[in-house]
């Protein structure tokens, strides 16, 4: 994996929205980091930690037939028991939601091992199973089949496309109810102390907003004016 994110970075992520962090990473040239398809499989779930990939190619009927799961060394097996405490297991499926790219027992084994959550572009079955679990997981829907009838996993913590996303080994995947976005390793700290600052604002913009004011000159906050009184908010809720 890349760079070690610390656990507080972690903890600050998952206090901040998808949408404040594709914005923050906008503005720094990011433009491709949500990944498109993979929706919550239940509200409320919030995700952060490192990416941990498994790939997905077309699957071809002499090599997926469902005896491949004998063996002990079968890719999507391997990952379910290598993936690290913390880590997300992050799965191509060139967004294929025809089949299940694993199910609840797979899911299960996960979090007893202390994985942080799924992400895939395709499918997962055993959906209503999997939303039960405390470990949270994002799918481009609920799909029975087994993976072998489209897909043959090959690779494991390597680089990989989800949802149209480059995702690298270690990446910092964040989740809530909008989706998930990847946030290149050495960005994550300052992405998350910016993304806390930001978050701040908006809630008093907001504020201003619920009370009639113009959001020109507001947001952005292109009206010295609109320093004055936002720094005098911040002195009212430290009083507080």
């Amino acid at each position: 994996m890349n760079q070690a994110v610390p656990s507080s970075t972690l903890d600050m992520l998952k206090t901040v929205s998808t949408a404040t962090l594709t914005s923050l990473l906008y503005k720094r040239g990011f433009r491709n980091v949500f990944i498109q398809g993979a929706r919550p499989l239940k509200p409320g779930q919030r995700l952060a930690g490192p990416a941990f990939t498994l790939r997905y190619i077309p699957s071809r009927e002499d090599l997926d037939g469902i005896e491949v799961f004998r063996d002990p060394r079968h890719p999507q097996r391997v990952a379910v028991e290598e993936i690290p405490a913390g880590a997300v297991l992050v799965m191509d499926c060139r967004g294929d939601v025809s089949v299940a790219s694993a199910g609840s027992i797979l899911a299960t084994r996960m979090q007893v091992r202390g994985a942080a959550g799924i992400v895939t572009d395709g499918g997962l079955r055993d959906a209503s199973g999997i939303a039960k679990l405390d470990m949270p997981a994002w799918c481009a829907g609920a799909s029975a089949p087994t993976n072998l009838i489209r897909h043959h996993a090959l690779d494991i913590n390597a680089p990989i496309g989800c949802g149209g996303v480059p995702v690298y080994p270690g990446d910092i995947m964040v989740g809530d109810d909008d989706g998930v976005v990847c946030i290149p390793a050495h960005l994550a700290e300052e992405i998350a102390r910016d993304a806390v600052e930001m978050e701040r604002f908006e809630d008093f913009v907001l504020e201003e907003v619920e009370s009639g004011a113009s959001i020109i000159g507001l947001y952005p906050a292109t009206n010295p004016e609109t320093r004055v009184r936002y720094e005098a908010w911040l002195a009212r809720r430290a009083a507080d």
